[in-house]
């Protein structure tokens, strides 16, 4: 079985995924098989494995930072709020319904047996297992059938690292306030602090690294520094969702949604040379953009309902009227269609118009769709005839289906990695949509749609294409390089090895 080690964090945003990721790196690069596993993850952005199973993004990260290939085991339950006081629970990678807070905690504990299974299953595969908790160990009115931190490090013995964000302030008080409310048994299992995300000359936290360890009796395993990356991160955390301010030589302007899902669809696209990528969400932040990106949404009809009330229905419908550019993926090409209708109350229930900027259709039903799919454009009219032929490929994560007007054509013709081969999205002059998430991480595809921008602009074409496989590897290297020097990382072997 393998060795294991757990990151958990005194909050949220502590750094805990990417600290992991940069473990599942190093342990790569010194030789070993590592895999990352957390037992319930929340979040919006999530990914299709190769068997059709949905699974949250940062373990696909984590799996990416270790060189394998992402596994539903990797994060068994994930849980995708629809409200302030529900998700959608899914277990091993297929859907179990929504359920309100109250209900998914008395219910939790019956997952043990499938967390430890999957848990188990990676251990008898791999050396090393990185495990990350979930927000903090010491939020002491969860602590009952705690099954992602201090709970979950009992079921598999292992040892912990508990992080800070210095960054945000109050980073002794935090690990020294969270190590003071564990219980004594999982206080034992705390070998190290870890400082994360510092800025300036290490010397200076020296007299309260002392007088932490001298207080707590538990070893300072590292100071992080800041660490300029570009990942994939998480939801409303993101700091990429600020960003709605400079504008480049070409502009896209992604609508922030409320319930927005799978921003990191965009990401690619940041970094093209002269592509500025803002989030905006009012009409006086839209201004004219080259291009406007609608995303996917974990709620369709709720986002739509917001579009209309914040007037960016009226800012997109009169853009797209002046020739402007428009890309729906997933929700947000729900959203372009003529009507989006919840007839089973999979989202709530209702009938809504849509923007109407194509012939499409949708109905919710129970039945999600989950699979990777390739795929290549054809039949995009307009600003976007440059992009047919182009190949690409991606996955599908909607619970809805859309039809098709007399008048529609497809944008793509796809084919599943079972060899089911369908059309995806609708087009219509210099408008489409398509349900595939993930279509820009290929070079080929995010260059082609910058070139017909530039195009459009009168504009000579780029040649230069990002390699986004080859620019993340990159990435990982820089996150692992920066932590294995902020970290000792021969406690941390000694920790791994249970010889602290």
């Amino acid at each position: 079985m393998a060795k294991c080690i757990m990151v958990q964090g005194t909050t949220s945003n502590a750094g805990k995924s990417f600290l992991c990721a940069a473990l599942c790196r190093i342990f790569r690069q010194d030789g070993l098989r590592a895999a990352p596993f957390k037992s319930q993850n929340m979040a919006l952005n999530s990914f299709i494995t190769r068997e059709g199973l949905e699974m949250g993004r940062a373990q696909v990260m984590q799996a990416e930072a270790a060189g394998i290939e992402p596994s539903v085991r990797m994060n068994p339950i994930l849980l995708k709020p629809v409200s302030d006081v529900g998700s959608q629970l899914i277990v091993n990678g297929v859907p179990r319904g929504n359920w309100k807070a109250r209900d998914y905690f008395a219910y939790k504990r019956e997952l043990i047996p499938e967390i430890l299974e999957a848990y188990e299953s990676l251990a008898r595969e791999y050396d090393v297992i990185v495990i990350e908790g979930a927000g903090s160990p010491a939020e002491i009115n969860l602590k009952d059938g705690d099954i992602v931190n201090m709970g979950l490090a009992g079921m598999v013995d292992a040892p912990v690292l508990l992080c800070g964000d210095i960054d945000r302030g109050g980073v002794f008080a935090s690990l020294y306030g969270t190590a003071a409310l564990l219980e004594p048994e999982e206080r034992a299992r705390l070998k190290g602090f870890v400082i994360n995300k510092f800025r300036g000359d290490v010397e200076i936290l020296r007299p309260g690294l002392s007088m932490l360890e001298e207080r707590t009796g538990i070893p300072v395993t590292g100071v992080v520094p800041m660490v300029n990356v570009d990942l994939d991160d998480e939801d409303s955390l993101s700091q990429r969702l600020g960003n709605g301010g400079g504008v480049g030589l070409i502009d896209l302007a992604v609508i922030r949604l409320p319930k927005l899902s799978n921003f990191t669809d965009f990401n690619p696209l940041e970094r093209i040379p002269e592509v500025s990528l803002r989030y905006v969400s009012s009409p006086a932040q839209l201004r004219e953009p080259d291009l406007i990106l609608l995303p996917g949404t974990k709620n369709t009809l709720d986002d739509l309902r917001w579009l209309r009330a914040s007037g960016l229905e009226s800012a997109i419908r009169k853009h797209a009227a002046r020739g402007g550019a428009v890309i729906g993926i997933c929700g947000g090409y729900q959203m372009l269609g003529e009507e989006v209708s919840d007839p089973d109350g999979v989202e709530g229930g209702g009938s809504l118009p849509g923007l109407g900027l194509l012939p499409g259709r949708t109905v919710f039903r129970g039945e999600k769709t989950r699979t990777r799919v390739q795929g290549v454009f054809h039949g995009l009219e307009g600003i976007f005839a440059g992009m047919n032929g182009v190949a690409f490929e991606g996955y599908e994560i909607h619970m809805g289906e859309t039809t098709r007007g007399d008048a529609a054509g497809n944008c793509a013709r796809l084919h599943t990695l079972d060899g089911v081969e369908k059309a995806d999205g609708l087009a219509r002059g210099n408008v489409w949509g398509s349900y595939v998430h993930g279509l820009f991480d290929q070079g080929g595809c995010a260059g082609a749609l910058v070139n017909c921008l530039r195009q459009a602009r009168g504009l000579g074409e780029q040649e230069a294409v990002l390699d986004w496989t080859d620019y993340k590897e990159r990435q990982y290297d820089i996150l692992a390089d920066a932590v294995r020097a902020g970290l000792d990382m021969e406690r941390v072997y000694r920790i791994l090895n249970r010889e602290e």
